[in-house]
């Protein structure tokens, strides 16, 4: 085993013998030999866009079964090698059609086919193509070629997301397929795939608007309004993760059953949505961050479900109250299928739920790009009166790694003539601080999930335009934590825009050599974070 995709390895260097997110290296090796697969599939793809061949379902699997992989979505062996024999059928059939159709098959990629081992010849399989299994390969080569990886694994996300509520585009297919082809190009040198890392990010921002419309004509644009905190009495079921269709289809199914529903992590900005938060029983918000589940599904006493990724290892406390759905999955673990949540209703009828209600704070959210571009005559007015002097985008991951406490106290020491903006989960480090306003302007703006990045980036090109003046520069800092893949395309995305001077913490990928950080040096002058202190006077001078 050899992973080195997330934030928190072992020693920032890598899991070598357990995943620090609960992977096993079973699991890791049947992931190695999925990706492997895929990149076997997409070469046969992208010789078939060549001669007219362009396949629908074999661009939904792709999309998927690369998501899949992304940290803690799926830890269940079962399902990888459900995915990678389909793999390998749809590889062989994808073949015979490219040769028909006259195109090159002649690629060498005979390993890539698995649809005849079983799950032990699939692991060792696996670990004859992870990272480390090319001992001559060139570092910053291989650096390049993981990035490219991780960043096609954030983009398959955003593409999944976005396709969900109808919205696809065949340039991300075509370009998830280039990518993961090329990584078996042993031809392409330093160049080369630094420009495929950038087309990344580049057709990520494509994703990311499709995911934005999705959301926003199915749910209506989002609207600033106060979630409380605290919870009322009775029966209760908890969503967790990012998928706004699993949430509303379970506040469809269990209207009018005495059920209340509460978010959890990156569910919070759901609230602002005016076709979920027209549902009387969707109530507010429970919990933090992903990585606090444990602990606080524990104390849920209703039903809890996790949709898209960020699940952990359950407890014994509640491993019979949670229930997964969409790529997510945990051995042992309810999956729920065809978006039938029953058996999480009955469950949440058969538990006692709250017996009393508890009163907490309440938290702003919903300040998406239309509600923050509504008031931006006002934020240019206050800019130029000099009312506002910078605005700072502290956004990003959480995690439980020590290090991320920078991110609370650098937001309790910005200057109160300074606007923060935030996405997330990584808001839960400061999101229930009351930092006031400025003119009417609330100084802390909730833009919402990691997937709506799309709307931090239209707000920041807006107020470029208002002022005749590119991104770079705008009175803007951008502060960013990261945890796992999605964080790493939108950095990608970041950079295709030619953002520069973004702080990044709170560690620098371990899959990033030297060499290539000084690339990102160079061209992007992006740079670690260092003490909350230093920062705001480098930034602020």
């Amino acid at each position: 085993m050899f992973c080195f995709q997330c934030e928190q390895t072992v020693k920032g260097q890598a899991c070598d013998k357990m995943g620090v997110c609960g992977k096993t290296p079973e699991v890791a090796a049947l992931q190695d030999q999925l990706i492997h697969g895929l990149k076997g599939l997409s070469a046969y793809a992208v010789e078939g866009r060549k001669v007219g061949i362009n396949d629908d379902e074999i661009n939904t699997f792709t999309c998927k079964a690369t998501f899949s992989t992304l940290t803690n979505v799926d830890f269940d062996p079962e399902r990888f090698v459900k995915l990678i024999h389909e793999c390998s059928i749809k590889r062989n059939d994808l073949k015979e059609k490219v040769k028909a159709a006259g195109g090159n098959v002649d690629l060498g990629l005979e390993d890539c086919a698995c649809n005849e081992k079983n799950m032990d010849e699939l692991i060792a399989a696996g670990e004859k193509v992870n990272i480390k299994s090319d001992p001559n390969a060139n570092e910053d080569i291989l650096s390049l070629q993981q990035m490219l990886i991780y960043g096609i694994k954030g983009l398959a996300a955003y593409a999944d997301h976005a396709a969900i509520l109808g919205k696809t585009d065949d340039s991300v297919f075509a370009f998830i397929h280039e990518g993961l082809a090329a990584t078996l190009n042993k031809e392409l040198g330093l160049n080369d795939l630094v420009g495929l890392v950038l087309k990344c990010g580049e057709v990520n921002l494509t994703a990311m608007g499709l995911l934005d419309a999705g959301n926003t004509e199915t749910y209506g644009h989002p609207v600033p309004v106060s979630v409380p905190l605290g919870t009322i009495k009775g029966k209760a079921i908890l969503v967790s993760g990012h998928d706004l269709k699993d949430l509303e289809e379970i506040l469809k199914q269990s209207e009018g059953k005495g059920i209340n529903v509460y978010t959890h992590g990156e569910m919070l900005p759901c609230h602002g949505y005016p076709e979920l938060k027209k549902y009387s029983h969707f109530y507010g918000h429970y919990g933090t961050a992903w990585q606090n589940q444990a602990k606080e599904f524990a104390a849920f006493p209703g039903a809890i479900l996790m949709t898209t990724n960020c699940i952990q290892k359950p407890k014994d406390t509640y491993v019979d109250n949670i229930y997964t759905a969409g790529l997510v999955g945990w051995p042992g673990v309810k999956h729920i299928a065809d978006n039938d949540f029953t058996p999480v209703i009955e469950k949440a009828l058969s538990l006692p739920g709250f017996t009393e209600d508890t009163e907490g704070k309440s938290v702003m959210t919903g300040f998406a790009r239309n509600a923050v571009l509504g008031v931006a005559d006002k934020i240019i007015e206050a800019v130029k009166g000099e009312a506002i002097k910078h605005f700072f985008l502290v956004a990003g991951c959480d995690g439980a790694k020590p290090g991320r406490n920078y991110y609370t106290e650098l937001v309790e020491k910005i200057p109160e003539d300074c606007v923060v903006l935030t996405l997330a989960c990584g808001k839960f480090r400061f999101f229930d601080k009351d930092l006031g306003d400025i003119g009417g302007i609330p100084r802390l703006l909730d833009i919402g999930q990691c997937n709506d990045a799309y709307s931090a980036i239209q707000i920041a090109v807006a107020l470029a335009g208002a002022f005749e003046c590119g991104v770079n520069d705008l009175p803007l800092s951008m502060v960013l934590s990261w945890y796992e893949q999605k964080a790493v395309v939108i950095l990608l995305t970041l950079l295709h825009l030619g953002i520069k001077d973004i702080r990044l913490g709170p560690s620098l990928p371990a899959f990033i050599t030297p060499n290539v950080l000084n690339v990102l040096v160079e061209n992007f002058n992006i740079m670690p974070i260092s003490t909350p202190d230093e920062d705001l006077k480098a930034i602020l001078g």
